[in-house]
C-alpha cells in the first residue's frame, strides 16, 4: 500500500519517516519530497508499506501523531490525477 503523509516537520528526512513507519511493518520505500530548486522538503512525502494490514495499523497509529511539533495526517495515497494541458480550457477575456 502506497501511503500519503502530510504536515511533516521540514527536518525531517527519508530515514527518519522510515522509521516512523517501520515499527508497524516491512517499509519498502519513504521519500520525502523536496523542492527542485531549494532542495528543502516541501512538508510531505510518501511511504510504500509491503503488507496491508500492517499499513492499515499505520494509518491508524500514526494519524495525528505528533512528530517534531506538528500533527501528522496520514491518509492512503490516491493515484496521481493527469494534468489538463488543454489550454482552450481557460476562459480569455
Amino acid at each position: 500500500m502506497n501511503i500519503y503523509v502530510s504536515n511533516l516537520g521540514f527536518s525531517i528526512n527519508d530515514a527518519e519517516l522510515n522509521k516512523l513507519f517501520a515499527s508497524y511493518g516491512v517499509v519498502k520505500s519513504a521519500k520525502v519530497i523536496v523542492d527542485k530548486l531549494t532542495n528543502q522538503s516541501r512538508g510531505f512525502g510518501f511511504v510504500e508499506m509491503t503488507d496491508e494490514n500492517a499499513a492499515q495499523a499505520a494509518l491508524k497509529g500514526l494519524n495525528g501523531t505528533m512528530v517534531e511539533g506538528r500533527a501528522l495526517k496520514v491518509n492512503e495515497a490516491r493515484p496521481r490525477e493527469e494534468q489538463n494541458n488543454n489550454r482552450s480550457s481557460f476562459k480569455r477575456w
